[in-house]
């Protein structure tokens, strides 16, 4: 299964955060490919250089290439896909991770309740 993490789940998982481990098992399963989005390394690019989050950007990156994740660019069509998303969400970097999923196709694991009604491919977890 191809899935991918949005900004938080990334974060939670280099961290090492217990609130993982309901999802430890299906990122560490050998058939899944977990993916990680420019756009997130983009919105935390932006916190860091608001203050809005502490963190070496570079290191991040490292971290999340040494587990074995996979950077995934954000494509025109991507951005075209944005505009067919109806407003159930006004933050501008689930909306492009929303679309990635719908156009990959691939799962968004994410616990921001407002996604799931995008579509089934996003993945609540708790």
């Amino acid at each position: 299964m191809r899935i991918l993490l949005d900004t938080h789940i990334a974060l939670w998982l280099i961290a090492g955060s217990d609130r993982i481990n309901s999802i430890r098992d299906i990122i560490l399963a050998d058939e899944n490919d977990i993916y990680i989005s420019a756009a997130s390394w983009w919105e935390l690019a932006i916190k860091i250089g608001v203050g809005k989050f502490a963190g070496n950007l570079s290191e991040i990156r490292a971290a999340a290439r040494t587990s074995g994740f996979i950077e995934l660019p954000v494509t025109g069509e991507h951005t075209e896909t944005v505009l067919q998303l109806p407003p159930v969400h006004k933050d501008p970097f689930d909306r492009i991770l929303v679309a990635q999923a719908i156009t990959e196709p691939m799962r968004l694991m994410t616990a921001d309740n407002k996604l799931e009604a995008y579509s089934e491919l996003i993945w609540k977890i708790k």
